[in-house]
């Protein structure tokens, strides 16, 4: 899978703690090769047919929209981004 970033995500990203961006890293490496690898978390939010989430820490998580292969990075934040993707 194709990752793109949007201003949003990044703006949001450079704001977090150093170990959540180095979890991020990871996560996003493996969202790239293996959407579906088990510590993802990785699901399709409710309410919305193309907008997914998926687990970088136990109270961090990713939102992202899905067009054909690419994965447009949303936002990232703790439990309170996923009331608005």
């Amino acid at each position: 899978m194709h990752i793109e970033a949007t201003d949003t995500f990044i703006k949001l990203f450079r704001k977090l703690p150093s170990d959540i961006k180095d979890r991020t890293k990871k996560a996003l490496m493996i969202l790239a090769e293996d959407p579906d690898y088990p510590s993802l978390g990785h699901k399709k939010m409710a309410g919305h047919s193309d907008i997914f989430e998926l687990r970088v820490s136990q109270n961090y998580r990713i939102t992202y929209q899905k067009v054909g292969d690419t994965a447009y990075l949303r936002k990232i934040g703790t439990h309170n981004l996923l009331r608005n993707p």
